[in-house]
């Protein structure tokens, strides 16, 4: 199988994986665990007040989730730089040894 039709594969299971709680959960609300678990907190303790306060707050949930969202990229560039830099010494190291 060739490495174009093994990357169409894969992107087709990750679309499917994505898509599907959409269809099946059509008007569910897919919150974050940080909501839910200070409304576990709020019904667990009632009294309890939080440490300390967010420095800053975005002002919309569009512009947290483009913030999340630029985080996640910017670690993915990071991470995918380090295992194709670490990929690349391999290969390089392997073609030394054979010479």
């Amino acid at each position: 199988m060739s490495l174009a039709k093994k990357n169409l594969i894969i992107i087709l299971l990750i679309l499917i994986v994505v898509i599907t709680p959409l269809i099946i959960k059509r008007n569910a609300e897919f919150l974050g665990a940080d909501g839910m678990a200070e409304d576990v907190i709020t019904e667990i303790s009632p009294q309890y007040t939080a440490w300390f306060s967010n420095i800053w707050e975005p002002p919309s949930g569009e512009i947290e989730s483009l913030l999340f969202a630029l985080q996640a990229a910017i670690g993915a560039g990071f991470l995918g730089y380090y295992i194709g830099l670490q990929r690349g010494k391999n290969k390089d190291n392997n073609r030394q040894d054979k010479k």
